[in-house]
């Protein structure tokens, strides 16, 4: 497993400074390695999207990132998306979220089918959208960090 220099807040700010997203970049971040996942043991192919996986990578304040998941269009002009899924170590609450994020929407919640379903926060920001995601498996600490940059985001330099 791999470890990194920074926590998950100062991780989430250092791959907001990364879109557009490249296999490349998001693998400096995370010091992980990240595979074609149309190689790998869950084989999907798409035609529009290019897809990678990897970790796990662990934090400076330990929380462990149990996958990377990493959609890069195949043409250009689509700043990809990324998320960050089975964190584990250090508890990340809502409220710790809401320190960094104070301007949360509920996006998503569970409709009752499993206890890996999710509830969703979102931070609707100037770059796009980061979503994090409480499975009800364990409601209080987060299971992941997705980021949705806009499109225009691929062409304006994130500040």
């Amino acid at each position: 497993m791999t470890q990194t220099d920074t926590t998950l807040w100062q991780t989430i700010d250092a791959l907001v400074q990364q879109i557009p997203f490249t296999k490349a970049k998001v693998e400096s971040v995370l010091a992980t390695h990240l595979v074609d996942r149309e190689i790998s043991k869950d084989s999907i192919r798409n035609a529009a999207f290019q897809f990678y996986v990897g970790g796990p990578a662990k934090m400076a304040d330990g929380i462990v990132v149990g996958k990377v998941d990493l959609r890069v269009r195949h043409t250009g002009g689509h700043p990809g998306f990324l998320a960050l899924g089975k964190l584990s170590g250090e508890c990340v609450t809502l409220a710790m979220v809401r320190a960094h994020y104070s301007n949360l929407k509920l996006t998503d919640s569970p409709r009752g089918h499993s206890l890996d379903e999710t509830t969703a926060y979102s931070a609707f920001l100037p770059w796009g959208t980061l979503s994090f995601a409480f499975a009800e498996r364990n409601r209080d600490c987060l299971q992941g960090v997705s980021f949705d940059p806009k499109i225009a985001a691929a062409d304006n330099a994130v500040k």
